[in-house]
């Protein structure tokens, strides 16, 4: 049987070590690093991102349990003006963060890494109200073919 993308990339540690790296990114950009570093930001950021995306790629389900469910994910990132360069440059990040973090370099690990990234962003970006969020969404899980059931 083949290992979750949340096992293949070594677990919580590795989704930890990706948010920090990604995090980091983030804050080094001219355009990302006021979303990443205003005051309202949540002590917690970075080990909620990490439990967000460890879940999403096959994980436990921390982030559901203890921080919401994708609706308030959602709504959090709603409401914000035009974020598509952010999106990509969001993307942009994440793929550099994962050689940052030390995760497998194998080509289809990394492929499946960018095209959820790029079907996550763009699902945050379909929401630009949070009147438009719809309510009670489970946190959508992906793997190595894409959305999972």
């Amino acid at each position: 049987m083949r290992p979750t993308l949340f096992e293949f990339a070594g677990g919580e540690p590795a989704f930890l070590a990706l948010a920090a790296a990604h995090h980091s990114r983030c804050l080094r950009d001219p355009e990302l690093n006021h979303p990443f570093s205003h005051p309202g930001q949540h002590p917690r950021h970075v080990e909620r991102l990490a439990a967000y995306w460890a879940e999403a790629l096959g994980g436990p389900p921390g982030y559901s349990r203890d921080c919401g469910d994708q609706s308030a994910m959602l709504v959090m990132h709603a409401g914000n003006g035009d974020m598509s360069d952010l999106g990509r440059r969001f993307v942009d990040c994440f793929v550099l963060a994962a050689d940052d973090a030390g995760l497998p370099a194998d080509p289809e690990f990394r492929a499946a890494l960018r095209a959820y990234m790029e079907w996550a962003v763009d699902g945050v970006l379909a929401h630009p109200l949070r009147e438009d969020v719809p309510a009670d969404l489970a946190v959508p899980r992906w793997s190595w073919d894409g959305p999972a059931a």
